[in-house]
């Protein structure tokens, strides 16, 4: 079969944003997971190769492969061929959507293969379900900004209902990835499974307030709402000096920020590309005596998600 070679860059995330658990996510412009991918004879997915991280080449065991079989299946062609080769730039574990880039630049460059029959809102039910692969909950809060770009909102699972959210232009994110890996899986086990009335009440209050100040551009109201009074008390023990690093940050000019995913990621929004880069130093700072690798990334909103190009 003749077909047309592409490239796929699938960018990393930052999910729940502070006081958006399960719901916010928002897209960077690097790292990124690269793919190539063509038509195939063989029938089904192959993975020819996966570059960077010890994963599987079965198509069954590898978020790419269940994603797109998932799109075959809906498309009505299971046995389409579809043959990629993954090089994985994001470490697995890391907390900036490693297995929701793979999923999400999988179902996009399918689609893209395909012809396009799936929309974007479309394309994240597939990608949910390599999510579902790697933490055992299909949730959507990487793979929507990785797909859509942008800063996304899910406001329900069933029905599933995703929406783009304003992305202010001088917003910028810094991350910091300390080198120890948190399973999605080991960090949802040790949250609570009831909450405070006062503390919901509050974070309803930030949720709501983060989403204004995007769309006002109002940067006092996105750092007074990048507050989460639910997770981030429980999962902050596993994450070195996480309270100092925010501390030091915000001093430094950060708007806010909080842990990014499940961790041990750390991630801090500012105004302007200056301020990102002065709290990346200030990160630097608290992170260099600790004995702990960590790489330090400065990103503008990636307001683009998945980017396909030609070979």
């Amino acid at each position: 079969m003749e077909s047309d070679c592409i490239k796929v860059f699938a960018p990393a995330t930052v999910a729940n944003v502070a006081c958006g658990f399960d719901v916010i996510g928002l897209a960077m412009d690097a790292p990124g997971d690269e793919m190539i991918m063509r038509r195939s004879d063989k029938p089904g997915v192959t993975i020819t190769a996966v570059h960077g991280a010890a994963l599987s080449t079965d198509p069954a065991q590898n978020v790419c492969g269940v994603a797109i079989q998932a799109l075959l299946q809906k498309y009505g062609q299971p046995e389409a061929g579809i043959e990629l080769e993954l090089f994985k730039n994001i470490p697995p574990g890391s907390g900036i959507g490693s297995s929701a880039a793979s999923s999400a630049g999988a179902v996009v460059g399918a689609n893209h293969l395909l012809g396009n029959p799936f929309t974007q809102k479309q394309l994240v039910r597939f990608a949910m379900e390599g999510e579902r692969l790697a933490s055992g909950a299909a949730h959507a809060d990487n793979v929507a900004p990785a797909i859509m770009g942008g800063f996304t909102l899910v406001r329900s699972y069933k029905p599933l209902d995703i929406t783009g959210l304003h992305t202010p232009a001088d917003l910028w994110v810094t991350v910091i990835h300390p080198q120890i890996e948190v399973k999605t899986s080991d960090a949802r086990e040790i949250l609570k499974q009831k909450v405070l009335m006062t503390d919901a009440i509050r974070q309803w209050g930030n949720v709501g307030a983060l989403v204004a100040g995007l769309y006002q551009e109002n940067y006092d109201l996105i750092s007074r709402s990048l507050e989460d009074a639910i997770v981030e008390p429980v999962r902050a023990i596993l994450i070195p000096a996480f309270y100092e690093l925010k501390v030091k940050c915000k001093e430094a000019g950060a708007l806010g920020g909080g842990i990014s995913g499940s961790g041990p990621s750390v991630f801090m929004l500012s105004r302007g590309e200056e301020t990102a880069r002065k709290v990346a130093a200030m990160m630097d700072t608290v992170y260099a005596p600790l004995g702990v690798d960590y790489k330090i990334h400065v990103s503008q909103i990636n307001r683009e998600g998945v980017k396909i190009t030609k070979v």
